[in-house]
């Protein structure tokens, strides 16, 4: 932890607070970003230390102690490295059943360290996150493309892993919503600041209010998902819709990619005049690299460019 890490005084500090934190998880009831009580200025609750003493159920219930001990940790999270024509695609698969997929300590470790594995890795293009529990989506920043795929339910923290995606797609029978105000509590990992920016402020407000549970046609019709699909025997509807849209991003050059992503991102949160500057000194970074020669040759030749991401 950085807490931990920290040198002197504060470190020290960082870390009993990081301590009181997980210690009042379990006394309060706190949700994962609620501030210890009593405090309106005291240390959020980060949601690896809301996991230690809390795992909240997918489906809405109340919050429970502790996992199953018969579940592997190991298998919380299958990453899959896509080959032949979808090589350079991943595929993050939650799996946790037994508890509808609720994050856990051991799920949040193993996202973190999948994430950090991936942001350094070159040879991925795009992303996708998935449940691989029938009728369950639940829940990162990546410099890549990521694609929420969603076929079940996305509840509470489920839908806000799929509002840190850059996509997001869903079968029509799928259901989704911050129902954390159910609770008395509320999104603690990004709801409040993602689900604006994706719908508007007061429309966010309103399902957050009232912790309203979305179907897979209300969300593309208030623009939270890009694609809804019918649900197909398999249960896979839109996970294979994510697996056809990485497989277009595929053939574009990866270090333009992850440029063009770092440029929307960035200037979201600006002015025009100021996201134009970022978008400027995002270009200039694709001048010099052999990527672009070979673009260029490969549009002059009338062939498909291959690109090396260098």
């Amino acid at each position: 932890m950085a807490a931990a890490a920290a040198p002197g005084a504060l470190g020290s500090l960082r870390a009993g607070r990081a301590r009181l934190a997980a210690a009042c998880c379990v006394r309060w009831r706190l949700g994962p970003g609620a501030r210890l009580p009593g405090s309106w200025r005291g240390p959020r609750v980060a949601p690896a230390v809301w996991a230690r003493g809390w795992a909240c159920a997918a489906g809405g219930s109340a919050p429970r102690r502790g996992y199953g001990s018969d579940v592997r940790p190991e298998d919380e999270l299958r990453v899959r490295h896509l080959d032949a024509e979808n090589r350079g695609i991943v595929v993050l698969g939650i799996n946790r059943a037994y508890a509808k997929n609720s994050f856990s300590k051991n799920l949040i470790k193993m996202l973190s360290k999948a994430v950090d594995a991936l942001k350094s890795d070159k040879k991925v293009r795009t992303i996708i996150v998935r449940s691989e529990v029938p009728g369950v989506f639940c829940a990162a920043n990546l410099p890549v493309p990521t694609i929420a795929a969603i076929d079940g339910l996305a509840l509470g923290g489920g839908l806000e892993l799929a509002l840190a995606c850059d996509i997001r797609v869903a079968a029509s029978s799928a259901k989704m919503g911050l129902v954390e105000t159910k609770l008395a509590i509320i999104p603690g990992g990004g709801g409040t600041q993602r689900l604006p920016r994706a719908i508007g402020v007061s429309l966010a407000k309103e399902l957050i209010f009232s912790a309203r549970v979305l179907d897979g046609q209300e969300a593309k019709a208030v623009g939270l998902i890009s694609h809804v699909l019918e649900q197909n025997p398999e249960g896979d509807a839109a996970y294979r819709k994510a697996l056809d849209l990485a497989r277009e991003f595929l053939p574009q050059g990866p270090i333009a990619m992850r440029v063009a992503k770092l440029a929307i991102n960035q200037g979201m949160e600006v002015d025009l005049v100021t996201g134009l500057a970022i978008e400027e000194a995002c270009y200039a970074q694709t001048i010099p690299t052999k990527d672009r020669l070979e673009g260029l040759l490969a549009f002059k030749e009338k062939r498909s460019p291959r690109y090396k991401g260098e």
